[in-house]
């Protein structure tokens, strides 16, 4: 059912084009025609049937509570009239019947205000009145947490085959920066894996390629068949076009194929007529983490930051009895600005909820970071919570050869996709040889495999021994790491700094010890990476083991410094307004914004500290080397400092720069903001007064509002390619009004070439470009 080696599996294309055909009027939301047209559904469904397609997905795409609001049915009604009129289609072709899940239209936590846990509850309502599916598809997707929280509903309630498709751009990253690795990684308990809309067939071939290197499921394309012309209601890829450029994602291992926007059944019958399968490479055995937006590859030793930890730490304690997140947060700032790669966190302290405590630090790291984390509980609910709502693919630390503790945290690993160290101790303790350690090490990779666990996700744990205490077992841990790597060929862990407790000279031990292990085969030290000595000791062996090519990292790090400092400087030192607007720490820097007020002018502040960092992070995002979330994680720190200074001002009772008027509005009959509520929050950053219409706004709205406030500068979006039309009859309404204004258009389905083919003046590709728009036009 699912497409394999010898099988091509045929999706359906497009409703919405066909909707439109039929004379769909925007705005309408097409859901509710399968109570009010049911015959119109279903000869969409048994077209594309009869043109050959598989499966069909039901009309449900937007049939959740959020976007059936105020449309006089409930969700149930309305998933259970699509799947029956698709089931009716469907009977005399023997084909399958999908529940089409698509984006609820909110961003979520922590870049929006969506919990994850109401999402979850959103999707879970859509799947429960999905009784009759035979299937269920959540597609079109750009964030990854709100994936997970839908791929969760459905396999937590229902027995369903559950497909999963999300939308990328031509970076090859998601609209807020979800890499094609964190896709696979993370959603890798879904039946089928892959990619739909924003892009044409040839633009998803690279994508594809990079997921069949993280996956080994059925790999689904349904791309779209180009932009509209409007003039004629036809997509500038024709059907034969369309099949001959899927023809090379069937080569690159696609065996689940069909439509997006602008695909027909006469799309679906060029593919199943002319279409043949391809070969796909093997799967990589890669062991990697994750986060949503960054993947760390296992190949070298790897810095795991030790410092989110209570133990031996008074302040950390203190911070986790009075809640204090904020320090917490800047703990994790610190170490990966010292080069961390994945941050360990543990919370557990007697006296406090730890669970409660390990989601709220779990979600609050995901919102200044994205760094992998590691898991670091013995209790079952807390690591099965923690990775609930872990956006990525965590590790989880630990499990050791106890069989009650392989038999209550594997199958939670195994569950979530999640890697998981193993302790080589069990019931007995420590073992004193290396050989001891090495059997344990054993029966917990083969018990994991037993779970589905595969042996690139276990990472074993040779354990570090106090050398004061025990001298000898030193070199038993450096032996069971060597032969640990070579008899299993797992990936290796250790803890460092245990090495040197109750010597003198601490540092000096630990760095010598971790260059040893790193030597012996560890890949993961845990260590603090704040410690000058030990992030060198890691920088230099990249350089010499050639892992460092042309010591680039190496160059990076100490530049023209002959040698290493003693003491790397910890953020705490160092942190300034740029700092935090970039780290995204808002309460730190509303604090130092008032701090400066107290001897620089409001403006100054403005215009020497928060607009310039605000540039440098938007530079960062042009080049990619920041995404969606730290760019709005930015803008709200830096909105926090301009709280701070909106209240100075207001006490002075100087009068604030108006900087100028702009309109932003999602055009008729699109209900997707998520893009434009985005641009607003930036806009407002930089002091432009924004005059926020919201979605599915009539073009005489727009015009009416851009005359009345003589707004010099109007920003349209559409995310659906079936609006564009009404982005364009807004331009021309404006444009016959004699209003002088400038008009910015954005959304995923825009080019540059279109934005000008409709009448733009400008095209925003992203909310930066929007910022920098709005600069040209008013001059500052």
């Amino acid at each position: 059912m699912f497409g394999n080696e010898s099988n091509l599996l045929f999706l359906d294309g497009a409703m919405g084009t066909m909707l439109q055909k039929n004379g769909l009027e925007l705005g309408e939301k097409p859901e509710v025609l399968g109570i009010t047209a049911p015959e119109q559904i279903q000869t969409i469904h048994r077209a594309y049937l009869e043109a050959g397609a598989n499966i069909v997905y039901a009309n449900t795409f937007g049939a959740n509570r959020h976007k059936l609001e105020g449309c006089g049915y409930s969700v149930a009604e309305i998933v259970s009239a699509a799947i029956k009129n698709a089931k009716i289609a469907a009977q005399d072709f023997g084909a399958r019947v999908a529940l089409d899940i698509g984006p609820i239209g909110q961003l979520l936590e922590p870049i929006g205000t969506l919990r994850f846990e109401e999402a979850y509850d959103i999707f879970r309502e859509m799947v429960v009145a999905a009784e009759e599916a035979d299937l269920i598809v959540v597609e079109t997707m750009t964030d990854l947490y709100e994936a997970k929280a839908a791929l969760l509903a459905a396999k937590e309630n229902s027995t369903k085959p559950v497909f999963v498709t999300m939308t990328f751009e031509e970076n090859g990253r998601t609209f807020t920066g979800c890499s094609v690795s964190s896709m696979a990684m993370t959603l890798c308990q879904a039946d089928a894996i892959g990619f739909n809309c924003s892009l044409g067939p040839k633009d998803l071939v690279p994508l594809v390629e990079e997921l069949a290197r993280f996956t080994d499921r059925p790999i689904i394309v349904k791309p779209n068949a180009g932009l509209p012309n409007l003039a004629d209601n036809t997509y500038d890829i024709n059907p034969q076009e369309f099949a001959s450029q899927v023809q090379l994602l069937c080569n690159a291992g696609a065996t689940i194929v069909g439509g997006c926007c602008g695909t027909t059944p006469d799309y679906i019958r060029e593919m199943k007529e002319t279409l043949t399968i391809g070969t796909r490479k093997s799967r990589e055995k890669i062991a990697a983490v994750c986060s949503a937006r960054q993947t760390v590859m296992i190949n070298c030793p790897c810095v795991i930051g030790e410092r989110i930890n209570p133990t031996g730490k008074k302040r950390f304690q203190q911070a986790l009895r009075e809640h204090d997140i904020d320090f917490i947060l800047s703990q994790a700032s610190e170490q990966i600005r010292a080069g961390a790669e994945i941050l360990d966190v543990n919370v557990g302290l007697p006296g406090i909820d730890e669970k409660a405590m390990m989601v709220e630090v779990i979600k609050a790291l995901q919102g200044i970071t994205d760094a992998p984390l590691q898991i670091d509980s013995t209790k079952p609910e807390v690591i099965e919570a923690a990775l609930r709502v872990y956006n990525g693919k965590a590790i989880v630390n630990s499990v050791n050869g106890e069989e009650a503790s392989l038999s209550q945290i594997l199958p939670i690993v195994a569950r979530y996709g999640a890697a998981v160290v193993g302790l080589t101790l069990d019931e007995n303790g420590i073992p004193k040889t290396a050989e001891e350690r090495v059997a344990i090490a054993e029966r917990i990779i083969t018990r994991a495999k037993e779970y589905g666990i595969p042996k690139e996700d276990v990472f074993i744990d040779c354990l570090t021994l106090t050398a004061s205490a025990e001298q000898a077992g030193v070199y038993e841990t450096l032996k069971a790491l060597k032969a640990v790597k070579e008899r299993f060929g797992v990936k290796t862990v250790l803890g460092v700094s245990n090495i040197s407790f109750g010597l003198p000279s601490r540092e000096l031990v630990n760095a010598n010890f971790l260059t040893m292990a790193m030597t012996y085969g560890l890949d993961l030290p845990i260590i603090n990476p704040n410690i000058a000595s030990m992030m060198g000791a890691v920088r230099a062996y990249h350089l010499l083991m050639n892992h460092d090519e042309n010591a680039t990292r190496f160059i990076a790090a100490y530049g023209g410094e002959t040698s290493a400092p003693t003491q790397i400087t910890t953020a705490k030192e160092i942190h300034d307004i740029p700092y935090c607007v970039a780290q995204g720490l808002k309460a730190e820097c509303a604090d130092l914004v008032r701090a400066m007020l107290e001897t620089v002018d409001p403006m100054v502040v403005v215009n020497k500290q928060l607009i310039p960092a605000l540039d440098t992070v938007g530079t960062r995002f042009e080049k990619g080397e920041v995404f969606l979330p730290q760019l709005i994680r930015s803008a709200e720190a830096a909105s926090a400092g301009f709280e701070a200074i909106k209240e100075a001002i207001a006490k002075s009772g100087i009068a604030q720069e108006e900087k100028g008027k702009i309109i932003v509005a999602t055009v008729k009959g699109d209900i997707h903001d998520i893009g434009k509520n985005i641009v607003k929050v930036l806009l407002e950053n930089y002091g432009y007064t924004v005059i926020d219409l919201g979605r599915d706004v009539p073009p005489e709205t727009v015009v009416e509002t851009a005359v009345k406030q003589n707004v010099a500068l109007v920003g349209l979006s559409a995310l659906m390619t079936t609006t564009l039309g009404s982005m364009e009859e807004t331009i021309r309404q404006l444009r016959a009004a004699g209003h002088n204004c400038k008009i910015m258009v954005g959304g995923a389905v825009l080019t540059p070439e279109y934005a000008e083919k409709i009448g733009a003046d400008h095209y925003a590709k992203d909310a930066k470009r929007a910022v920098d728009i709005a600069k040209e036009v008013f001059g500052k």
